[in-house]
């Protein structure tokens, strides 16, 4: 896969505003005025609803705009959920969304701002769920949702959410899974506090930082990737590695969550765009590995991560000089090799499993099915063009992790 200043580019993106800085969420209350709200509504999980170094300065930063608090979100996005939400979102008469936490409380906002909008009772929306594995996104209507990220995981400037639905907490006839995507979905703050970041316990924002690191590395190769996004990326891998290999040895300080938190909003700044989004072979096998398995989604990142890479440096290019240069390999060694062992180091420096067999993940005759899945993943369409993977390869990077 090779550059040419010639090659065309089409780069549409409309992203939120975006605000950084220690403390940055003492000026919630301007975010939500400047969006033309009075009131939000805070949507969170219960640990961290129950955390004040969290709390506390996001109720402090909205003040009198805060309408309340939902903290019930969980991390398997359920539509019930999301109409839990609704409910005490209509009963506080709120204007906005704040999402505060992690992706399943980005997800489970973004949802509820469909449901907000939408005119169709539950039954309806989650018979589409079940049908169609999507949600009708209303054309008018979307309340605005301010996002305020805790972990790495880069879920924060996305148009798409993931959401499942299951017959207990919801009017469907069977457990369903899928997403919603639309231009509109975009959030239209994003608030990046390290502070905030730094309150998270170091098991939690390891693994999350493995995702949000991926977004990075995969946004580099994919066919839809542009100068721009090679830009951002690029950068925001160069701190994302350094931060997380101090935050892996025990040694993180402020600067460290400043430099992930930085990181982290450059890695994912343009991969979610309406031509779709970067996102390609290593989510592809996270999302094959996580969604019938008890296996953590940055956890699964880790293990497959250096064996994908590995994979596809032998089929394709894969952009394997620019990433090279990102991650500060040393130049003279050969970019492919050393990039798969850096990725590695990274991963490993953090701590978290490095093969399939110490996790609570697929056996080895379930593979081929695991990799079915990963073929079918959406996310495969934005590999590189020149790859073309069957279910052998992709059982291959599988017994490579095991």
């Amino acid at each position: 896969m090779t550059d040419s200043l010639a090659d065309p580019f089409r780069f549409e993106y409309d992203p939120a505003t975006v605000s950084y800085g220690p403390d940055s969420a003492s000026q919630l209350a301007s975010e939500v005025a400047a969006l033309g709200c009075e009131s939000a509504l805070v949507v969170t999980g219960s640990t961290v609803g129950e955390t004040p170094a969290v709390m506390d300065p996001v109720r402090a930063g909205l003040g009198d705009r805060l309408a309340g608090v939902f903290a019930g979100t969980t991390p398997q996005k359920r539509l019930g959920t999301a109409y839990e939400a609704l409910s005490l979102y209509r009963e506080a008469d709120a204007e906005c969304i704040i999402a505060v936490g992690g992706g399943s409380s980005l997800d489970v906002a973004t949802v509820l701002s469909v449901l907000v909008a939408t005119d169709r009772d539950a039954a309806a929306v989650g018979a589409e769920l079940v049908e169609r594995g999507t949600l009708s996104v209303p054309e008018s209507g979307l309340p605005p949702v301010v996002t305020v990220p805790t972990t790495l995981a880069g879920a924060d400037l996305s148009q798409v959410a993931g959401v499942t639905a299951d017959p207990s907490t919801c009017p469907v006839d069977e457990p369903a899974s899928g997403a919603v995507d639309d231009p509109a979905l975009m959030p239209a703050a994003a608030c990046y506090d390290p502070v905030l970041v730094a309150t998270t316990p170091r098991r939690v924002l390891a693994g999350s930082a493995m995702n949000g690191f991926d977004k990075g590395v995969e946004t580099l190769y994919a066919r839809n990737r542009t100068p721009i996004s090679d830009a951002t990326a690029t950068r925001g891998l160069g701190l994302l590695a350094d931060g997380m290999e101090t935050l892996g040895a025990g040694d993180a300080d402020g600067s460290t969550y400043q430099r992930l938190t930085r990181g982290v909003l450059l890695v994912q700044y343009g991969i979610s765009r309406p031509d779709g989004t970067t996102l390609s072979l290593i989510h592809a096998l996270g999302h094959g590995l996580t969604r019938t398995y008890g296996v953590q989604q940055g956890t699964a990142h880790a293990i497959v991560a250096p064996h994908a890479l590995s994979y596809l440096f032998e089929a394709v290019d894969g952009r394997r000089d620019l990433l090279a240069e990102a991650l500060g390999v040393e130049a003279g060694a050969d970019p492919a090799t050393a990039v798969v062992d850096r990725v590695a180091d990274v991963a490993g420096s953090l701590g978290l499993p490095t093969r399939l067999r110490d996790v609570d993940g697929p056996g080895r005759d379930e593979f081929p099915a695991v990799a079915e899945a990963v073929l079918e993943d959406a996310f495969m369409a934005n590999a590189p063009p020149e790859l073309a993977p069957t279910r052998e390869d992709i059982v291959g990077v599988l017994e490579a992790a095991w």
